[in-house]
């Protein structure tokens, strides 16, 4: 592909992003699309499995920039859910019958109206209420030192991203002093009952390459994790979770300007496993964005793929047919189906 460096500013449209997927080692050939790759597996078009899983995003300000990001989050963000917003999604998770919400961003506690709608979320009654956190932002500002004890009356279940257990490692990542303030975040959570046995208040942490290829084993690494924080810090929780970092938004720039795109495609492709594509998030998961519009998954919506439906926005909400939907995929989707396969709740197969 040549000057292929030279698209890296173009990258944070979404539109540019899938012309790169459908213009480059797709198109001439070179590797089969992902809906071919499913069709050969007798898996084509993907459906839905019933809906468990209402992830809302409450906006993608952020106060870390990550350099794997595909959300492209940071503190120059300015799309921020609103109350009416958020009403609204509180009003579709009844009428939908899922027993997950997951609270995601960006930081998802920088939006103001974020403790009210926790206050109101916890009033449901779901099966499980998912915050996903970077940590840091608990030790940010003073105005978030309570977050832990307002997690812990709340019962939510707290979902935390740490690259590694290494200070070098997750401070590239993420920038200088992320570690450390994540390490304190983590002691305060543990503090209030967070990760220790019998408590009942889960702690998850969520572990992503830092580089352009798959992630280990995520049993042998939560068992490496354990280990370390335990032993440097006195560090407990309960699960880790490996992702796969999806070839959008942030992290297609670094692996475009770092001239990995066309190796890292080759791998994920390579790594496909159709036993993955059976428990693939979008089957069990509805993604709201900061303005009310749907989507197979989180990933999607960062490249503006809505549903495959009438109806998409919170609006127009209607479970039949999102129950009966086509779900929506391309080349970025052999991220979630690669080697054991890749979920917001960690790897999907054995």
């Amino acid at each position: 592909m040549k000057s292929l460096a030279k698209r890296k500013n173009s990258l944070a449209n979404p539109k540019n992003q899938i012309a790169l997927f459908n213009g480059g080692v797709f198109a001439n050939g070179e590797l089969p699309t992902f809906k071919n790759k499913v069709t050969e597996s007798n898996q084509y078009p993907l459906k839905p499995n019933k809906l468990e899983i209402f992830q809302v995003n409450l906006g993608y300000m952020c106060n870390q920039v990550c350099t794997h990001c595909h959300v492209d989050a940071g503190p120059d963000r300015k799309e921020i859910m609103t109350t009416e917003t958020m009403q609204l999604c509180l009003d579709k998770l009844k009428e939908s019958g899922a027993t997950t919400l997951d609270l995601t961003g960006g930081a998802p506690e920088m939006n103001p109206n974020f403790r009210w709608f926790v206050e109101e979320a916890s009033k449901i009654g779901v099966q499980d209420f998912i915050v996903r956190s970077n940590l840091t932002i608990l030790r940010a500002n003073k105005k978030y030192y309570d977050l832990p004890e307002f997690f812990k009356k709340h019962n939510v279940h707290v979902v935390s991203s740490l690259p590694f257990y290494k200070k070098g490692k997750t401070d590239k990542q993420r920038g200088d002093g992320v570690f450390d303030a994540s390490i304190e975040a983590l002691k305060e959570l543990n503090k209030v009952g967070y990760g220790i046995e019998g408590t009942g208040l889960k702690l998850d942490l969520v572990f992503n390459p830092a580089g352009a290829f798959l992630p280990g084993n995520q049993n042998e690494l939560e068992r490496e994790f354990k280990s370390a924080l335990k032993e440097d810090f006195d560090i407990t929780f309960n699960n880790l979770f490996c992702i796969t970092n999806l070839p959008i938004s942030r992290f297609l720039e670094f692996l475009v300007a770092s001239e990995n795109y066309e190796d890292y495609m080759d791998e994920l492709v390579d790594a496909y496993n159709p036993e993955a594509v059976k428990n693939v998030m979008c089957k069990n998961t509805i993604s709201v964005d900061w303005n009310g519009y749907l989507y197979d998954c989180d990933f999607n919506q960062q490249l503006d793929l809505k549903v495959a439906t009438q109806g998409k926005h919170l609006s127009d909400f209607n479970i039949d047919d999102l129950n009966n939907r086509q779900i929506v995929v391309s080349q970025h989707c052999y991220g979630c189906t690669a080697g054991a396969g890749s979920s917001c709740q960690g790897t999907i197969s054995n």
